[in-house]
This record gives structure tokens, sequence and C-alpha cells, in this order.
């Protein structure tokens, strides 16, 4: 495959991949770009544990099918954004050092305008974005670029929709969610909730030392050794045999660090990742990491985390907008979630005071409810029951009828 010039916040390996990937089902007459939460790689998770066409095995010896991928609906692109993430680079390292949501949306932008121009085939099909955790910015922000380049361009993309899970979407509501999620899950306890509550701010982009304090203590005394990404599942083993603890969200809501074993079917997947990616067979193959990066390739990047300089205190804004557009927008929650949990999602939706057209009802997979839906006019709100963060790695046949649907634009079957 010839080499591709890409924007400068999207490196060799994206472009690679991204190609390779959409390629493959060339016969399709739709285009889904996956995106991941803030520094952390698309590749890492969507495409080597949730929705690609494979999986990394137990040894990070080789790869295996997934039989629930999404490529057996739609082509797809694994976008990795910004500059730093995975094998992505900038010539410039100080735009490591500079980045957050605006930038990414543009930056985003001019990659799928490029990429369009570098396959021509695909301009005139229908394109939806989705992404989970943080890209619930990213992929709004991304839409709502696209709409106003639509607007002035002679050649405009055909983006129908978009599709999140688990997603970052307003400060003050999806705080206030996860706190009473913790509460309501027996997490924490009643006076813990109670200072979370009145002593937090959580409209503040940065918290004061004494809620800092307090959450902090949540997660230590009485959380207890848990996979907050998955309350219900074992967290991943260490080597000798303990379990990490892990410390990695913050209040309010805002890119907070995403290092960690994840749950699901297996809850170590990142680790298989990891062996893999830096493995020189590997990135020879893939046409990755050609120019010699000088750090092991990890699943987040630290850097970026830390030097996050923008972010929306809230996504709603633009969900009006596209709602106005006409643009398809489903939104998805894994229920055993603590991190962006399914009450912060309902709280932050509930004030977009959208009229309903199908009330509250399960929906089925394989004669078993899959989760809860209510389809309002302009969105799709989904719960995912029994899945946590990633909901495709712990329930990937529910996820793959999630998108089944969201494309066909029908609603999730019920048991009639």
């Amino acid at each position: 495959m010839q080499k591709q010039k890409c924007n400068r916040y999207i490196g060799i390996y994206s472009c690679i991949m991204l190609c390779k990937a959409s390629l493959a089902m060339d016969g399709l007459r739709r285009s889904v770009v996956s995106r991941n939460g803030p520094g952390c790689s698309s590749v890492a998770y969507g495409a080597s544990e949730e929705i690609g066409p494979f999986r990394i095995n137990r040894t990070a010896s080789g790869l295996y099918l997934n039989k629930f991928s999404w490529n057996k609906l739609a082509n797809l692109l694994f976008l990795e954004t910004p500059a730093g993430v995975g094998f992505s680079y900038s010539n410039r390292s100080s735009d490591l050092l500079d980045t957050g949501d605006q930038r990414t949306a543009e930056d985003s932008l001019k990659f799928l305008i490029q990429w369009m121009e570098r396959f021509p085939r695909y301009k005139k099909r229908e394109l939806y974005l989705t992404g989970e955790s943080y890209a619930g910015h990213y992929v709004p922000q991304l839409a709502n670029a696209i709409v106003g380049y639509n607007s002035k361009s002679k050649n405009p993309i055909n983006l129908r929709g978009f599709m999140v899970g688990n997603a970052v979407t307003d400060n003050y509501y999806d705080n206030l969610g996860t706190v009473t999620y913790w509460w309501s899950h027996a997490m924490i306890s009643d006076e813990t909730y109670r200072q979370l509550v009145n002593i937090c701010d959580f409209r503040r982009q940065k918290e004061s030392n004494e809620c800092e304090s307090l959450y902090y203590y949540a997660m230590d005394k009485e959380f207890g050794n848990i996979d907050q990404y998955n309350i219900y599942a074992p967290p991943c083993n260490n080597s000798d045999g303990s379990r990490t603890t892990r410390h990695s969200m913050r209040l309010p809501h805002q890119p907070y660090p995403m290092f960690r074993q994840l749950s699901g079917y297996d809850p170590c997947t990142e680790k298989y990742a990891e062996v893999y990616y830096n493995r020189p067979d590997v990135q020879k193959a893939l046409h990755a990491n050609t120019t010699r990066i000088p750090y092991k390739w990890t699943a987040c990047s630290e850097t970026l985390n830390r030097n996050w300089n923008d972010t929306d205190s809230s996504v709603l804004p633009i969900y009006r907008k596209l709602i106005a557009a006409g643009l398809r927008i489903w939104v998805f929650s894994g229920d055993v979630d603590s991190v962006v949990p399914v009450t912060a999602t309902r709280y932050a939706l509930a004030q977009l005071k959208l009229d309903t057209d199908a009330p509250w009802y399960p929906w089925y997979v394989k004669k078993q409810v899959g989760g809860w839906t209510e389809v309002y006019k302009g969105l799709t709100f989904a719960t995912v029951r029994g899945a946590g963060h990633e909901v495709p790695l712990l329930k990937p046949r529910a996820a793959l009828q999630l998108l089944k649907s969201f494309l066909a634009g029908q609603p999730l079957p019920s048991l009639k």
C-alpha cells in the first residue's frame, strides 16, 4: 500500500490502519468513524478490544477473529487523535503541550477531507461517527464542524448521524449523576454522599482541595478493590497475584487519566495490546512508527492528558444544534460503569427537554433483555444491561444490535 500524506495531527499509523479497515469492506455503503477518549488510542480499545475485526490473544502472539465486529455492517475507520495518541505524531513536539477540544475537531475534519480526497469512491457514502467516554465531546464537536464545513462547501461530506456511549456530556450533570450512582449502588456511605453533594461545586473546572480529598477518601476507604469501569467484574491481576486499585477519576468530569486494566470477558486486554503494538514485527507490518518515536507505545498518553488546554463544560448546546440540523443521534450507556454512569447521562439528556416518540421499554437480543430505551424527537437513548464503560467488550452481541438499529434508523427491537 502506498503511503499517504496525513494531516499533521494524524500520524502514519492511523492512516494505514484506516485505509486497511475501510478497503476490506468495499461493498458496503456506509462508513463509521470510531473515536476514543482524551489521549487514548482508538486502535488499542475500539479496534483491538471492542468492535474491530480482530482481537489480540492472551500471549500477544497473534490475533483471532471477532465474530461481533462492526465491519459486518459498515466500513470502519479508527481515528487516532490528537497528535501523540498511539503512533500518531506532530512534527512539532510543542503541539503535544497545547491541545484540546477545538484543535482535535479542526484536525479531525481536515483528516476526513483529505482522506476522502485520497479515496474518492467513499465521498458520496453515508458517514456516521461513533465513540465512547470523552468522545462524548469529540464526536458531536466533529459532527458540528462537518455541518459547518458542509454549509460552505461544494463537496459536502455525507454525514448522517452519530452515536456515543457512556459519553462525557455536561460537567454539572455528569458529576451529580456520578456521585448519585456511587451512592445508589452502595459504593459510598450516606455521609460521604451528603458531603460530596454539599461541598463540591460540580460546575467548576477544578474542584476545591476539600472536594478532591472527599472523593479520594471515597475511593481509598469505601470503594474497595473494584474495577470502576465495570463495578461487578473482577479487576486484572498483576503478575505478582495482587490486584490493581486505580485512582483514575476526577471531579468535575474533564479529561482524566485512563491507564487501566479493562473488564469484560478478559479484564487484562489492555496489557495484551501494549505488548502487541510494541513488537517490532507488528510495527513493521503496519508501517507504523516509521519516525522511530523515542518512547514505548501506550494505550493512553499521560502527556496529552496533562496538557489538555480547552474543554467544553457542556456539549448540550451542540446537541440542540445538530438535532435541529436533522442528524440521527443515539446515546447509549452500559449500566455497570461508575466512571461515566447511566445516571449522569440521563441527568444531562433531560436538560434537552425533548418530546417522547416511544416511551421507555425493554429491548431484546436473542429473546433476552439487552437493556432499556426511550425514543425522543431527535434523539434515541438506550441502556445496555450488564455492560461497563466499554459496552462492546462485555456485551458484543448487544452492541452489534445497537449499531444495526442505529444504521437502519429503526427503534431497538421489543419482544413483540
